[in-house]
């Protein structure tokens, strides 16, 4: 089972936006050490919790800083960006880092009104274009050629949920699944019916190896943002805080999603997900107040799955 990481940038209370960006590229040099496959990273615009909304340019740092591992975005947002730029960019990232770089989408629009309007977002619904576009582009078919010219395509995967997952399946690429989709098998199986040979589900979700308070913290950021709307910073966990009877249900849903625990209970729960799912790689997507935690719970996990 290969394994690897999406870092989001997340920031923490206290601390200016940078020292999250510095954190990703400090992460992405231990899982490095630590063996896993891939690397990836975000993109999220104007959010406070978030410390970079350029997947491309930290790409770019992770992948100097790093020799082998692969290196991706989970992903760039296909609303944000026309085809032909995002082809070139990636495309310069390759011809820099041969071999190593990977091409996640996705169709997220801005997370407030005034960030959609910021970003320029049309409302109408042109994924499956901007996709097909984006392949022809990286695979050298299409009408204009995307440069630099490389000897091998990208390799292109979807972020998807519910609509996004047939249409992938309908285009033959490789998808990447986490939240209500991981338990939903009907949808997971209409996939893989529709891709064929080309089905390749990549399963997302948090894992945290360590004390349970460890997950309070992104879970408490998913409560605030489902309940005032702004996606906050990390802080640390407090398991006194006051919460509205709305939040503390989000927060013990969160948690719950969350496979957190000693090395037993996460091994426990990962064979559960990776067998309900078939899944054919697993990208670990946690984050906690506490980086030192986090790099050891990082390690725990390369060791486990091993």
């Amino acid at each position: 089972m290969r394994i690897s990481l999406l870092d989001r940038s997340r920031t923490r209370r206290g601390e200016p936006d940078s020292a999250a960006v510095v954190g990703t590229v400090e992460r992405a040099r231990r899982a490095e050490e630590l063996g896993f496959h891939r690397f990836w990273v975000a993109e999220h615009h104007a959010v406070p919790g978030i410390g970079s909304g350029a997947p491309t340019v930290l790409m770019a740092a992770v992948a100097a800083a790093t020799e082998r591992i692969r290196v991706g975005s989970g992903g760039v947002m296909l609303p944000n960006h026309q085809p032909l730029v995002v082809a070139e960019q990636v495309g310069v990232l390759a011809a820099l880092h041969p071999g190593r770089i990977d091409l996640g989408v996705g169709r997220s629009l801005g997370f407030t009104a005034p960030v959609r309007r910021a970003l320029r977002s049309d409302a109408r619904d042109t994924f499956r274009e901007d996709l097909d576009d984006l392949r022809a582009l990286l695979d050298g078919t299409a009408p204009v050629t995307a440069r630099p010219r490389l000897d091998a395509p990208v390799p292109l995967f979807v972020l998807a949920t519910g609509k996004g997952l047939a249409v992938a399946g309908d285009l033959g690429l490789p998808v990447v699944v986490g939240g209500p989709v991981l338990d939903d098998p009907a949808a997971l199986a209409d996939y893989r019916a529709r891709a064929g040979a080309a089905a390749h589900v990549i399963v997302s979700a948090d894992v945290l190896i360590g004390a349970p308070e460890l997950a309070l913290p992104e879970a408490w950021a998913l409560a605030a943002a489902r309940t005032t709307g702004e996606f906050p910073p990390l802080e640390p966990p407090d398991p006194a805080r006051r919460m509205t009877d709305r939040q503390r249900g989000a927060v013990d849903r969160a948690v719950a999603r969350t496979l957190v625990g000693d090395e037993l209970t996460v091994a426990s729960r990962l064979d559960d997900l990776l067998s309900r799912t078939a899944a054919d790689e697993l990208m670990i997507s946690s984050s906690t107040w506490d980086r030192a935690a986090l790099a050891e719970s990082d390690a725990k996990v390369a060791a486990l799955l091993r």
